[in-house]
C-alpha cells in the first residue's frame, strides 16, 4: 500500500514537473494596453499578415558549407528605397536566415578590420587576396561566400477613384421641399477614396567560392509590395482604413525566398 502512495506521489511530481517544463519552454506572448475600439480588430488582423513568419526550409536537417555573407548592393535609384536600406541591412537578413536554413555563418562582426579588405578581395574576383584572408583563424573552414544584391525597386502602378457626392446634392437640392433639401444634403455628405500603389522588388542572390572567387551559383527573385488606403464619409461619420507591407517585411521575404532557394538547390 505504501508502495503505491509512493509511485502515485512520483507520478504526480513528474506530471507536474513537465507541466512546469512545458509553461517554461512556451514563448512569451503579451497584450497590448492599447483600448479596445471598433478599429481595433481590422487594424490588428492587417499587422498579422506582416509579421515575421519563420520559413520551414527544405534541407534544414542536412547541415551546409561553412560561408560568409558579405554585403552587396543596391542598385536601385529609387530614393525612397536607398535612403532606408543599405547592404549591411540586407546581410543582417541573410545571416539569419541562411542560419535558420542550417548553414554555418561566420558573423561579419566577427572580421573586424578584415571585412572591406575581404569584401572588396571577392568583389574584385581577387583569388590571391582571398586565399590569404582564408588562412587566418575561423576563415580557414569557410567554402563559400555569398552575397544579395537589390536589382530593381520601383513603383509601376498606381490607381485612385471615389465619389463626392456634392454635385448630385446639389442637383437634388433644386428640386425644392424639404423631403428633397434633407436627401441633398445627405448625398452631399457623401465622400469616398480608394488609393492603391504597387511596388516590383527584385533581388539576386550570387554564391562565390571562397578560395577561387570563382560563382558557383546565382538567382533571382521578385515580390510585389501593395500599399493601399480606404475612407468614407456620411454625414459627418468617416472612417479610413491603411495597410500594406512595408519595405523591412518586404526585403525579408525576398532574402527568405532566395535562402530557400540556396537551401533546396545547393546543399
Amino acid at each position: 500500500m505504501k508502495l503505491d502512495c509512493r509511485g502515485t506521489l512520483l507520478a504526480a511530481v513528474a506530471g507536474a514537473t513537465l507541466a512546469f517544463a512545458g509553461a517554461a519552454l512556451a514563448q512569451p506572448k503579451f497584450d497590448s494596453p492599447a483600448p479596445a475600439t471598433s478599429t481595433s480588430q481590422k487594424t490588428n488582423d492587417a499587422a498579422d499578415k506582416a509579421m515575421y513568419k519563420p520559413v520551414e526550409y527544405t534541407n534544414a536537417g542536412k547541415r551546409g558549407p561553412a560561408l560568409i555573407v558579405i554585403p552587396g548592393e543596391v542598385k536601385s535609384n529609387n530614393a525612397d528605397f536607398t535612403q532606408k536600406f543599405g547592404p549591411n541591412n540586407i546581410a543582417d537578413y541573410a545571416e539569419l536566415e541562411l542560419s535558420n536554413a542550417n548553414f554555418p555563418v561566420l558573423e561579419r562582426t566577427n572580421l573586424g578590420p578584415l571585412l572591406n579588405e575581404f569584401t572588396l578581395a571577392y568583389n574584385l574576383g581577387d583569388p590571391d587576396a582571398a586565399r590569404k584572408m582564408l588562412g587566418k583563424g575561423k576563415l580557414k573552414s569557410t567554402k563559400w561566400v555569398v552575397k544579395f544584391d537589390i536589382l530593381k525597386a520601383e513603383k509601376v502602378a498606381s490607381a485612385q477613384q471615389g465619389f463626392n457626392g456634392g454635385a448630385v446634392g446639389n442637383v437634388i437640392g433644386m428640386f425644392g421641399g424639404r423631403g428633397n433639401a434633407v436627401a441633398g444634403t445627405a448625398v452631399g455628405s457623401v465622400n469616398t477614396k480608394d488609393t492603391t500603389g504597387v511596388w516590383i522588388i527584385g533581388m539576386r542572390y550570387k554564391i562565390l567560392n571562397a578560395e577561387t572567387t570563382e560563382q558557383v551559383a546565382q538567382g533571382y527573385t521578385e515580390e510585389k509590395m501593395e500599399v493601399g488606403t480606404t475612407s468614407t464619409s456620411v454625414m459627418g461619420v468617416s472612417s479610413a482604413q491603411q495597410g500594406g507591407v512595408g519595405l523591412d517585411t518586404m526585403v525579408q521575404r525576398l532574402v527568405q525566398k532566395n535562402v530557400w532557394d540556396i537551401d533546396n538547390k545547393y546543399k
